[in-house]
């Protein structure tokens, strides 16, 4: 695509998102970068129709981007996510600052965040146990048979289990198997973890409870997953069949899980309406940034909305969270 064309359809995607009305040739014409008149930008947004990148709603109409507009807007005028503003960045540092409790509450928390800066809905995909290692295990005594098992995983989650024990277990037992799992535990997966015989029998069943509770604990459990801002972002749809479809797919969560990965493992951070192959998604897009939890991939968020989002405030919001939700995680 030309200079000439590019500047066009860039000033018809960034007046449709601002205004959400048709962009006519005179609207187009009134940008610097397009410097030709009003007839020579008709005939260059007849060809763009032609190519697939805009459409004429009805006649006498100016045009709207379609999916393939937003697209090439987005990869030829944002290949790099920009700066937040100066107030989206103090919102961001005071958020962080305040943060902490269950890394479940955190992330809820953070779905809010992410609608406050973007008003589109938020989603949030909790880390997976299943890949963590253990980073501490500790057993406490509840009552004569009964303990709580805790396990902290690298990437922040935290994993709990109620252990019912045949014997009676005192404190000094309880320590010594925390500190015999420790030995064995920390630095495995609990799906991989085992404790080694110690040659006390009691205190190898106590261990074998612990870790037999840790792992069924959440088995039948995918990734944890976090909505946010629906209400916010119904408010950019004008028909309400479109809000209801839109929701309703928000709340099947494998759903949201698939369509996540599914677009980060395109290697993309833009997936736009007709791309999700989902009709019930399909006026919709998707801003999406996975989080790193000491090095290690722990989750997605992400924001959706209209497919005439703002776009680069969205790309700016979802980058920086990502970073910022990251580094507090590996921090703790």
């Amino acid at each position: 695509m030309d200079e000439r064309r590019a500047a066009i359809l860039r000033a018809v995607v960034e007046g449709y998102i601002e205004t959400a009305q048709p962009v006519g040739s005179a609207a187009v014409a009134r940008e610097s970068a397009v410097n030709v008149s009003s007839a020579t930008i008709r005939n260059e947004m007849v060809a763009l129709e032609q190519e697939g990148y805009l459409v004429q709603p009805h006649t006498s109409a100016g045009r709207i981007p379609t999916d393939k507009g937003y697209r090439q807007f987005v990869d030829s005028f944002l290949p790099a996510p920009g700066p937040l503003d100066a107030a989206r960045r103090q919102q961001v540092s005071s958020f962080f600052a305040k943060a902490h409790g269950a890394i479940e509450d955190m992330l809820q928390s953070t779905t809010k965040l992410l609608t406050n800066l973007t008003d589109y809905a938020a989603v949030v995909v909790g880390p997976s146990r299943d890949e963590a290692t253990v980073r501490s295990i500790q057993l406490v005594g509840l009552g004569s048979r009964t303990a709580l098992a805790v396990a902290v995983l690298e990437n922040g989650v935290v994993e709990k289990a109620t252990i019912d024990l045949a014997e009676e277990t005192g404190e000094e037992r309880m320590a010594a198997a925390t500190a015999h799992l420790s030995r064995d535990v920390v630095g495995s997966t609990l799906a991989a973890a085992e404790a080694t015989p110690s040659g006390d029998g009691d205190l190898d069943d106590v261990c074998r409870a612990a870790l037999g509770s840790l792992r069924h604990a959440r088995q039948d459990e995918a990734a944890p997953v976090f909505v946010g801002g629906t209400s916010r972002m119904a408010a950019s749809f004008d028909a309400v069949e479109t809000v209801r479809t839109v929701l309703s797919t928000l709340e099947q969560q494998y759903v949201v899980v698939g369509l996540l990965r599914d677009v980060v493992d395109r290697g993309l951070s833009v997936s736009i309406g007709s791309e999700h192959n989902l009709e019930s998604l399909a006026e919709c897009s998707i801003v999406v940034y996975p989080y790193e939890v000491e090095g290690q991939h722990a989750g997605t968020i992400g924001v959706l909305g209209p497919t005439r989002m703002h776009y680069p405030e969205a790309l700016a919001a979802v980058a920086v969270v990502s970073k910022r939700l990251g580094k507090h995680l590996t921090e703790g």
